[in-house]
């Protein structure tokens, strides 16, 4: 099964994304993790990510989407897998596409986690309180909400047209969304 998870910060997509894998036998690919990978073993695609890093710049999508189309061709994404963090703009569902037509894989589904916007704050500032992190106050988390609406609706609104969106639930403890999304995926 090859799927890709999406849903605000603090919607519990990487804690998901990382035991549905598991479920499914395939590789979580997190595009967070790539760039850290590539930085840490100093790829060619690391070392050009750096630099933008670095200076505290966005990292380019053609560098990012490269990265990505690397790891998709890895033995454990043949069969299975769950991106998450890619694609986050138009752009990159057509790269997307585009790589996974030369791959062979077509994406199976798409889970959008969705969490009541002041449930997130209160996630999210618990979660800053426990780390230590001191931006992490709530007008800091209010603004990425509304960046993630503003960026991410294009996409839903292209996966749901496809009819590949499944909308699930992600109130509630880990252990009732897990029940939700295993309920909701394509046999």
């Amino acid at each position: 099964m090859r799927l890709l998870i999406m849903g605000p910060p603090g919607a519990g997509k990487g804690t998901q994304a990382v035991s549905l894998a598991e479920r499914i036998g395939g590789a979580h690919i997190s595009t967070g993790d790539i760039f850290r990978a590539n930085v840490r073993d100093q790829t060619e695609l690391g070392q050009a990510a750096q630099r933008y890093m670095d200076a505290g710049e966005y990292v380019p999508d053609e560098v990012t989407n490269a990265m990505v189309r690397d790891r998709l061709a890895q033995d454990d994404a043949r069969e299975a897998f769950i991106l998450d963090g890619y694609p986050r703009t138009v752009d990159q569902v057509a790269t997307l596409d585009g790589i996974l037509d030369e791959l062979g894989t077509p994406l199976d589904g798409v889970i959008e986690l969705v969490v009541d916007s002041e449930e997130l704050i209160q996630r999210l500032l618990k979660r800053a309180e426990t780390s230590g992190r001191a931006d992490d106050t709530e007008e800091v988390i209010r603004h990425r909400q509304d960046v993630y609406t503003a960026e991410t609706s294009p996409l839903i609104e292209v996966y749901s047209s496809r009819g590949q969106l499944i909308k699930v639930d992600g109130m509630g403890d880990v252990d009732e969304v897990t029940k939700r999304i295993d309920a909701a995926l394509p046999s």
